[in-house]
């Protein structure tokens, strides 16, 4: 169970630390990241992203202190890292970005899904799926 919290708040540092920047600083992001200049309604978005980083981040601190308890935010999690892999797997493809501005999207991802799927999905010793009577979602 270590490991699981441990990563949980690896990821809610992640999550609040890019939503703080997404919301603060959208064009120092962007520039940071190699992209071209945005249409100023792109910083709307980043924002609306930001916020929801935050909430995530905040579900994920959560989750670590009880993660039977907030199993659900877990679940969450486990569906957003699902979907920005494929997200990323398929823009990098497509060659509209490159492997350096996604940085850690292109692993980060994985590790988070084999360990939260290992804790939510796994019969081993301290899982979530033999220790929860809470069936999520």
């Amino acid at each position: 169970m270590r490991v699981l919290k441990a990563t949980l708040i690896f990821i809610g540092l992640i999550q609040v630390v890019l939503g703080i920047i997404m919301i603060a600083l959208p064009n120092g992001f962007a520039t940071a990241s190699g992209f071209a200049e945005a249409p100023p309604w792109v910083n709307w978005l980043l924002a609306m992203f930001g916020a929801r980083a935050l909430g995530f981040g905040v579900g994920m601190f959560a989750a670590s202190r009880n993660p039977v308890k907030h199993r659900s935010w877990i679940q969450a999690m486990v569906g957003v890292q699902a979907i920005d892999w494929v997200a990323t797997l398929a823009y990098l493809g497509a060659g509209a970005v490159t492997l350096a501005q996604v940085s850690t999207a292109a692993f980060l991802p994985v590790v988070f899904l084999v360990v939260l799927g290992r804790y939510l999905f796994g019969s081993d010793r301290g899982s979530l799926a033999t220790t929860s009577s809470n069936p999520g979602f």
